[in-house]
């Protein structure tokens, strides 16, 4: 009986860091050997945003919290295309090993529910801080946009990273079919991304519309990235650091419930 008590053990100590290593691995790779649609794409995306904003409305319009509207834009679209890809990078593992029936080759090996839900964010947030980057030297670049504060410029598209995975982590386990997703995506993730300031600044919203953006955790993202980026936010990026981070814990203690349980993972 002891030896059989012996061999159900975890016999990694209290992290199984090989194994987290190799979840993070391939999920990292997933994005890396289609990198035109995962990096390249997605700089394509924001380029497109970019240019027709300024030919629509660009020229005619004034400046927004002291900047150009152009240099004002740039890093809310900077956010969104990162916030997209890690959402997409966790959620479609998770859906597509689920549909495919081979979830059950991450769910077998020796991972605690708390190293699978970080094997997946470090891919999703890696997803982002690449895409981040390709963005950034694009802006630097074309426009001449240098980030003002860097190392608050990481720490948002970090943080975006992670909330988004860890979104996407949750809405993957909890859709069964390809459609359950795709309503996830457009009327949640969509809404969230668009109605958060990344086109506008929200002080010249309604009171109650600048109430509800104020609750939206994307817009602490795209405010904290813009100043990062560009010296100027609507609000104070040490309180997006706290709501950002809250709204992390609080998604990710989500998944991790769902890991746990094997909800809607395990027959």
């Amino acid at each position: 009986m002891q030896n059989l008590m012996d061999q159900g053990a975890r016999r990694f100590g209290a992290v199984n860091w090989m194994g987290l290593y190799t979840l993070a691995q391939r999920e990292t790779l997933r994005f890396m050997v289609v990198w035109t649609q995962t990096l390249l794409a997605p700089l394509v995306t924001a380029g497109l945003f970019l240019l027709i904003f300024n030919i629509a409305i660009g020229p005619s319009r004034s400046d927004v919290m002291g900047v150009s509207f152009l240099t004002f834009l740039a890093p809310g679209i900077m956010m969104m295309t990162v916030i997209q890809n890690a959402f997409a990078n966790t959620s479609s593992s998770i859906i597509i090993a689920k549909v495919q029936g081979n979830i059950v080759d991450t769910l077998m090996p020796p991972l605690s529910a708390l190293e699978i839900l970080l094997g997946y964010l470090a891919g999703g947030v890696a997803r982002g801080v690449l895409i981040a980057f390709v963005v950034a030297t694009a802006l630097a670049i074309v426009l001449g946009i240098v980030p003002q504060n860097p190392l608050i410029a990481l720490i948002f598209v970090i943080l975006g990273g992670a909330f988004m995975g860890a979104l996407g982590l949750f809405a993957g386990i909890y859709a069964n079919k390809f459609d359950q997703m795709a309503a996830i995506t457009n009327f949640i993730v969509t809404p969230l991304a668009f109605l958060s300031g990344t086109f506008y600044s929200v002080e010249a919203l309604p009171p109650a519309l600048n109430y509800l953006s104020h609750v939206n955790p994307v817009f602490y993202l795209i405010d904290g990235l813009r100043y990062g980026m560009i010296g100027v936010s609507d609000s104070s990026p040490w309180l997006g650091m706290v709501v950002c981070s809250g709204a992390t814990l609080l998604v990710g203690t989500g998944a991790w419930q769902m890991l746990r349980t094997g909800y809607r993972l395990k027959a």
